[in-house]
């Protein structure tokens, strides 16, 4: 039987607003009962971690690499420790190597959120989709969600809806594609604009263009833009909106 020091280094970056870039470094020391050694000619002593960390925790890491770490410097499975660290939500890449004489070096890159995906999860901008235990953060984020294994093509259809209506300085707050490849999008204003399954982007731009010929306040009156019409679209406004005039809106020089 042996006492063993794990200690663990996570040096890590936050990224600070556009301010720039803040270094910090935490270093805990594991304490643990006296346990059964594979070998102890060569035990291991120290397991330093490295990375740019803003949201993943050190505690989880520390947790899943506990169990592993209980034994000599040989005999480490540097595969089981690739795997459970590569498990965390929050890890995007892993590597692992052994440093001679006493020690694990576990360098690990950190996923970013690029939109939310559904109601709990998040999704980079590659499309890679990740549930983390809490997301309450990210509620700010543009929620897209679509097809199952189809998060790619989605997400690349969200970006160019994104900017059309950013060029018209609306902020795009949800896109959803159902599984007949309906699309649908609202706005922060909480505008709902349905588009069907042909022609999304044409009738898109179309309507965008016709907005020019009403003012803003009526714009924000509108409570949802159906395009699934071929050549127009049918409006709901809000409650208590008074009527549109159409006809003098269309006849103002």
């Amino acid at each position: 039987m042996s006492n063993i020091g794990i200690k663990i280094g996570v040096i890590g970056l936050l990224l600070l607003g556009l301010v720039g870039i803040v270094g910090y470094e935490a270093v805990t020391k594991w304490h643990l009962r006296s346990l059964p050694i594979k070998s102890v000619s060569m035990p291991l002593k120290y397991v330093r971690t490295e990375g740019v960390f803003q949201y993943l925790s050190k505690n989880e890491v520390q947790a899943v690499l506990q169990p592993l770490v209980l034994t000599g410097f040989f005999d480490v499975d540097m595969q089981a420790i690739h795997a459970a660290v590569a498990t965390l939500p929050w890890v995007d890449t892993v590597a692992v190597k052994r440093i001679w004489p006493d020690a694990i070096d576990i360098k690990v890159s950190e996923k970013k959120p690029y939109a939310r995906w559904g109601k709990n999860s998040l999704i980079t901008e590659q499309g890679v989709i990740f549930t983390p235990k809490n997301t309450d953060q990210f509620q700010s984020m543009t929620t897209v969600t679509g097809p199952e294994s189809q998060q790619v093509r989605v997400l690349e259809i969200m970006k160019g809806i994104k900017t059309a209506l950013a060029d018209q300085s609306m902020e795009l707050a949800e896109f959803s594609v159902n599984d007949r490849w309906a699309w649908k999008i609202k706005l922060a204003t909480g505008l709902e604009i349905l588009l069907g399954r042909n022609e999304q982007l044409k009738k898109l731009q179309r309507f965008l263009k016709t907005l020019t010929v009403l003012k803003q306040e009526q714009v924000e009156q509108i409570a949802v833009v159906d395009l699934r019409y071929p050549n127009g679209y049918a409006v709901s406004w809000k409650p208590g909106v008074p009527e549109i005039d159409w006809h003098a809106i269309a006849t103002t020089p």
